[in-house]
């Protein structure tokens, strides 16, 4: 179960009746937790390996100085095929919250839906130029429906039964319950879209694909263009993907960044 929450607290349930009642909804859920982890999650599918594939430090760090938010395209050089294939395969194994996956991905290729995004971004000429142009949007309203889909994919996955899970069921259900009631459900969900693009961006770098991130647009003349409405999902964020151009006076900047004494704390 992935562990990283953007809602503080969102898997303590909160009792009606003071903090006796809570202690003991507190104690059940980790009853279940440890049920779910012991009997839900089998041991590691052949072909699966303890001893991923690595990159070197110095060659991590090299792609990461490499990248920057790229401001003009090569509206000619294309991404390869296996090379986005394996970037879409980066973004379907994006972490998030308890592993909900709140999101879809929209990869826009057509030059004439991106033209009318441009319009509705304020005219930013990386959504018409990059290769490829990925809208990030987010499930609003996240309930029972979306957990039930969720569990339906770890019998297929893991072939458990339904049965082995309701005890997690109940843990998500709850967890959602909770934070729709104090309003930051829609906020929580929002978080775990921002991982998958940081996720993105990373596995762009490391193969030789410049990102750009872009929050300078209208969600809802996105989510009009888009035929979001009534889909229970709403544009977040969106990412032009490609190579830059050769005259993007940005690619020769020195990148700066806080030295590490200004940003990292050890405790």
């Amino acid at each position: 179960m992935p562990c990283n929450s953007s809602w503080r607290g969102s898997s303590q349930p909160v009792g009606r009746d003071g903090p006796r009642e809570a202690t003991a909804a507190a104690g059940r859920l980790d009853g279940e937790r440890r049920a779910f982890a012991s009997s839900a999650v089998p041991r590691l599918a052949s072909g699966v390996t303890t001893n991923p594939p690595r990159v070197s430090a110095s060659e991590l760090l090299a792609s990461l100085r490499w990248r920057y938010a790229t401001k003009r395209f090569d509206p000619v050089k294309k991404i390869p095929d296996e090379t986005w294939k394996a970037l879409e395969e980066a973004l379907i194994l994006s972490p998030s919250s308890y592993g909900l996956q709140p999101w879809k991905f929209l990869v826009v290729r057509d030059l004439g839906v991106r033209e009318k995004l441009q319009a509705h971004a304020w005219g930013q000429t990386q959504v018409t130029e990059c290769s490829h142009f990925v809208v990030f949007a987010v499930r609003r309203d996240l309930g029972a429906e979306h957990v039930d889909h969720y569990l339906d994919r770890i019998v297929e996955v893991r072939k458990v039964s339904r049965e082995t899970l309701t005890g997690f069921r109940k843990l998500l259900v709850t967890s959602l319950e909770q934070a729709a009631a104090k309003g930051r459900l829609n906020e929580w969900q929002t978080h775990q879209v921002y991982i998958a693009l940081g996720q993105f961006m990373a596995s762009a770098a490391l193969l030789g694909v410049d990102t750009c991130p872009m929050e300078g647009l209208a969600p809802e003349r996105f989510d009009e263009v888009l035929a979001l409405a009534g889909t229970g999902y709403r544009t977040v964020v969106a990412c032009a993907a490609g190579y830059r151009g050769a005259d993007d006076k940005y690619s020769r900047y020195e990148k700066v960044r806080f030295a590490a004494k200004d940003v990292i704390v050890h405790v």
